[in-house]
């Protein structure tokens, strides 16, 4: 026994103790609207606080000295201050790195960590519809950030040609879109082209037609309760997978759908989280999220279905270049990444 190797596996255990339980105050800071209160950067009592976002000042205190702990606001003197760098990450909806509003996606693990537990005893299968309904919304405010910074700016034109066909006028297929938020924000972007968001999951697919009504493209979206291997439609310009592709049982009869989905020369735009194509490649900070959700969420849900092919959130280019590449397309690329994302385009 090494002590020295002991204590230092268990500070790192507390650490991530402490990240775990932040993470529930960080959830009740975004549903209660504290951090959004303190996003002026003014100075704040607990007192204040309390009375601003009609809570508890007791428990305010308490809720602050967590957050003041763990380095997430300043404390000076009885006072509370959120610095405008931590609200851009915990109060601007708006901004790229908003990461408040998906800790819900996380409360799933622990809400169905009994379900979870069952399905690993099992055949490994739980569907994602099974989950509590956190999970849906988190997805949709933990993603849409990115989507809003990212997919208009940087990777549609990373596509070869897609932009122009968009601007011109060209139909769209978002497959697994979840609540649209991906469809939204194309469909704002491109006014002359036409969107057609797929899901399996019909309660999302309801809330994908109301954002497309507060977003005001309902004219140019529709939306559509269809599995990626059955859904309608043809002679797609673009038709696009944003981080699902590895949920899904049988990727490569999606992939195969897609490409007879297409017009000839369309193109598919493929977004998967970032990673490299071994475990030892991943294991960092982003791999450690996404291969903690994948246990408790992607893999589950594609082992709940057909083929149960079980990519993982951590699939990695070489594999899903080999999905693609047996579906029938020959034209499979990296188009361009983030350090959350890889983009991906695969041509007919």
């Amino acid at each position: 026994m090494d002590m020295n190797k002991l204590q230092d596996f268990m500070g790192k255990l507390v650490v991530d103790l402490g990240g775990a339980a932040l993470a529930a105050n960080i959830q009740i800071g975004d549903e209660l609207g504290l951090y959004k209160a303190m996003a002026d950067n003014e100075p704040v009592t607990p007192a204040q606080l309390a009375k601003k976002t009609g809570c508890n000042a007791r428990l305010v205190r308490e809720w602050l000295s967590a957050q003041a702990a763990a380095g997430y606001i300043e404390h000076q003197e009885g006072t509370f201050r959120l610095p405008e760098e931590q609200a851009m990450a915990l109060a601007v909806e708006d901004s790229p790195v908003f990461v408040a509003g998906g800790i819900g996606a996380m409360a799933s693990m622990f809400i169905d960590k009994d379900k979870i537990v069952a399905a690993m005893r099992g055949n490994g299968a739980l569907p994602w519809g099974d989950h509590h309904p956190c999970l849906f919304r988190g997805t949709e405010r933990f993603f849409r950030p990115g989507y809003k910074a990212h997919l208009v700016a940087e990777w549609l034109p990373a596509l070869d040609g897609v932009v122009a066909r968009l601007q011109a006028g060209a139909k769209v297929a978002d497959v697994g879109c979840g609540h649209g938020a991906s469809t939204v924000i194309m469909a704002q972007a491109f006014p002359k082209s036409r969107f057609h968001g797929y899901d399996y999951h019909a309660p999302s697919i309801d809330v994908a037609r109301q954002r497309a009504s507060q977003g005001g493209v309902a004219e140019r979206t529709s939306f559509a309760q269809a599995a990626a291997k059955s859904f309608d439609g043809k002679d797609f310009d673009l038709i696009c997978f944003f981080d699902c592709l590895h949920d899904m049982g049988d990727p490569v009869g999606a992939a195969r759908h897609a490409w007879q989905a297409l017009k000839p020369g369309g193109t598919v735009m493929l977004v998967e989280p970032f990673a490299g194509d071994s475990l030892e490649q991943n294991c960092n900070p982003v791999g450690r999220l996404f291969y903690a959700a994948s246990t408790c969420i992607c893999t589950p849900n594609s082992l709940s279905q057909e083929v149960g092919l079980a990519l993982g959130a951590q699939a990695g280019e070489a594999q899903l270049r080999r999905v693609f590449l047996e579906a029938g397309f020959e034209t499979f690329r990296r188009a361009t990444e983030t350090p959350f994302n890889l983009i991906l385009e695969a041509r007919k």
